[in-house]
């Protein structure tokens, strides 16, 4: 009986668990009052957030990335040309960082960053380049192994020289995309993951429409079609992928159909289903459009509403896909809704996470991988 009952509180204590994953915020500092990254335990069943920790004195660290084993966290620190970036001892179960090491940024505002097992690799807003940094075994950063510098221009005022917005790993790992929103091209590059000044050699650039500012993208979890926002005119394209490949299939937006308005295209993600695909747009219009993905990879708009405050710099959806939770930078406050699953529709649920300048959401377990073996 003693043990039928041990088998029962175990069962509980494992179900309970699941329920609950870490929430990390970036933050911008130089604003108002941040400590820069925050950790917080997220209940998936009631969308209620409780603080595990923060970190204290880290400049900007608006966009960060999480090592697949759940130990480190990579992030930007976005300071002009004395930026860096910065590595971190993740502790899941109390959520506390460490602060390890910080290297150069090797250009100006880092605004993207991604990581492996073997590399972490950024992407440099004003200095128009990709930075890639090896990893030591403790997690440290190396000095960056290679730079690739950005060259040319486009139509608008923002365009004037090269503006790299995102960098990001294709499904199968073998290549890193990268958007320029001053180029107005999206670059692709056979990634190599130990090729030293040759981990990214370029395979091709494909141009976007002029003036349209290419800034985040999404595969689709089949991996056979990929999404492209532009910031500054709000399109939004679809692309079917090929072994590093972009072909054009669709073109639409995420403009207000009701009013003009001033875009700034910020933030896109797909469901883990591949049926719904959701859109940021800032500027003044301030909401997310939701877009039902039919199987050729296209899209129609099923809604379009308020963000419930300003600048929805990025946004995620929670591990169960019940949630949507968007970081409203100049309202201060994480804005939460519920997502219905089978329309794909949000709806506001009240709850706010209220803290300073929030830009970055990242999900993940409140345990290390090896901690669970």
């Amino acid at each position: 009986m003693k043990l039928y009952r041990l088998l029962i509180l175990i069962g509980i204590m494992n179900a309970n668990a699941q329920e609950h994953y870490n929430l990390i915020v970036g933050t911008y500092t130089n604003q108002c009052d941040s400590k820069g990254i925050y950790v917080y335990d997220f209940d998936t069943a009631t969308a209620e957030t409780k603080l595990k920790d923060n970190t204290k004195g880290v400049i900007n660290p608006s966009y960060l990335t999480v090592s697949a084993d759940n130990n480190f966290i990579y992030s930007v620190n976005e300071d002009g040309a004395q930026s860096t970036v910065s590595a971190f001892k993740y502790e899941p179960e109390s959520g506390r960082l460490k602060l390890l090491n910080k290297k150069d940024a090797k250009g100006a505002d880092p605004c993207h960053i991604i990581s492996d097992d073997k590399n972490v690799i950024v992407a440099n807003y004003s200095g128009g380049s990709i930075a890639v940094f090896g990893r030591n075994e403790d997690g440290s950063l190396k000095d960056a192994k290679q730079v690739v510098t950005h060259t040319g221009s486009s139509i608008t005022g923002r365009q004037k020289s090269p503006h790299v917005h995102m960098v990001y790993f294709s499904p199968d790992g073998q290549y890193v995309l990268a958007n320029d929103l001053g180029t107005d091209r999206v670059y692709v590059y056979q990634y190599n993951p130990d090729g030293g000044a040759q981990t990214l050699v370029l395979k091709q650039a494909t141009d976007v429409r002029k003036g349209s500012g290419p800034r985040h993208l999404a595969f689709n979890p089949n991996g056979i079609f990929a999404y492209l926002l532009q910031e500054l005119d709000a399109t939004l394209t679809v692309f079917s992928y090929n072994e590093g490949s972009l072909t054009a299939i669709q073109e639409t937006t995420v403009a207000p159909t009701d009013r003009v308005v001033q875009n700034g295209a910020a933030d896109i993600h797909i469901t883990k289903s591949g049926r719904f695909l959701y859109a940021t747009n800032r500027g003044n219009a301030n909401n997310i459009t939701v877009f039902r993905v039919h199987s050729n990879g296209k899209l129609d708009m099923v809604q379009q509403i308020s963000t419930m405050g300003e600048a929805p710099r990025n946004f995620t959806i929670d591990p169960t896909g019940n949630f949507v939770l968007v970081a409203n930078q100049n309202s201060n406050a994480v804005v939460l809704f519920k997502r219905d699953k089978v329309t794909g529709m949000l709806e506001d649920t009240g709850k706010r996470i209220e803290l300073c300048q929030p830009v970055c959401l990242v999900f993940t377990e409140n345990k290390s991988f090896k901690e669970k073996k």
